[in-house]
């Protein structure tokens, strides 16, 4: 009787040290660090290359149009300001390291891409002839602030007249942009520099590892197109009991639906660890299907990513979103519901399965 409790002791070990290499214990087992090296070499890099490139471009119009505005200037400006904000839907979703929160400073996305901008600050500002930034808002600066600046009186010849009879207006434009270019600089440089290997060396799963930080912007930058880019002009956020049109991100340039496209399109890059020019490489996708229930979590993530994107392909680019929220409603209803339906993959199960806890709030229960 000894010696066969002993055999049955063993098999038991056995079955149990079987089991232990299933689920999220397996995720010791994957190469983390060659994930890590393709996110940066391949995705996060270029992006705030990228950005950085066309920030630069935006900076060098911006000083042409302020010399000396006109109509043909202005058009360029517009043009390179269309491209940055493209070319930052690529980047905002890394705001950790370089692009994260330290000090005052708040992480990349709300220190250049906060929306709903506050006018009337910045028309004070500009009164003022107040170019500080020293308030802890970040709502009369960035991208969106440049863009009411440039676009927001409809009228290119108009906007002309405008700056040609403020030099204040001027100033306020060039600090913006001068601010913008700065702070794009900085984390690219970092970046190209000395953090891409610090990033790719902290490959745990523990809050703080780079493998955490990613997930979690990964998730909130989805979260970010559900609550704010959709969700807020839907009046669907908390506090809020209708609709708000005029809460659509670029809604000035009135491009909100194009941008919205862009941000889903790098998010979904992620997903795969593909770079913006289409070269795969291991990324979410390839952790999942090493891991018990990846391979079901995939085949219903990909499903709803392709609903979510059939529900955003049926609202037209002809109109902006500001009209489209008072329009068709019941189209963009649609397409939040559906984007609604991918957090629980991305935000939920994806986190029990690979064992990375989720370390920010949305504020609404998701």
């Amino acid at each position: 009787m000894v010696a066969a409790s002993g055999l049955l002791v063993l098999i038991i070990s056995i079955i149990i040290s079987a089991c232990g290499k299933e689920g999220v214990s397996a995720t010791s087992d994957f190469d983390r660090k060659a994930m890590l090296q393709n996110y940066a070499d391949n995705l996060i890099k270029p992006a705030f290359s990228d950005l950085q490139l066309k920030v630069n471009t935006l900076k060098t119009a911006t000083d042409a149009f302020t010399l000396a505005p006109n109509v043909a200037k202005l058009t360029t400006m517009q043009t390179a300001w269309d491209q940055a904000y493209s070319s930052w839907m690529y980047a905002n979703s890394f705001n950790f390291g370089p692009a994260g929160d330290e000090g005052i400073r708040k992480g990349l996305v709300e220190e250049i891409g906060t929306w709903p901008v506050n006018t009337t600050t910045v028309e004070s500002n500009i009164v003022a002839n107040n170019t500080a930034f020293s308030e802890f808002n970040r709502d009369n600066r960035g991208l969106n602030a440049i863009e009411y600046l440039i676009y927001s009186d409809g009228n290119n010849s108009n906007t002309v007249i405008a700056f040609n009879n403020s030099a204040n207006r001027k100033n306020y434009l060039s600090a913006l942009v001068s601010k913008l270019k700065l702070q794009v600089d900085g984390v690219a440089t970092e970046w190209n520099t000395t953090y891409a290997a610090t990033f790719v060396s902290r490959n745990g799963t523990d809050v703080g590892s780079s493998t955490s930080q990613m997930y979690n912007e990964f998730v909130r930058s989805f979260e970010s197109i559900k609550n704010f880019k959709v969700g807020l002009p839907l009046g669907k956020r908390i506090g809020q009991n209708s609709p708000e049109p005029g809460k659509v991100e670029a809604r000035y340039s009135k491009q909100s639906l194009k941008y919205i496209r862009l941000h889903l399109k790098s998010l979904e890059d992620c997903w795969y660890g593909r770079s913006k020019t289409g070269t795969d490489g291991i990324g979410w996708r390839e952790y999942l299907d090493f891991v018990t229930g990846g391979k079901d979590l995939i085949i219903k993530t990909e499903t709803q990513m392709a609903a979510y994107n059939a529900a955003l392909n049926a609202i037209s680019l002809s109109a902006s979103l500001e009209q489209e929220v008072s329009s068709n409603n019941a189209a963009l209803a649609l397409l939040h519901t559906e984007l609604q339906k991918q957090i629980r993959f991305y935000k939920s199960d994806m986190s029990s399965l690979l064992g990375i806890a989720i370390t920010f709030s949305s504020g609404d229960g998701d």
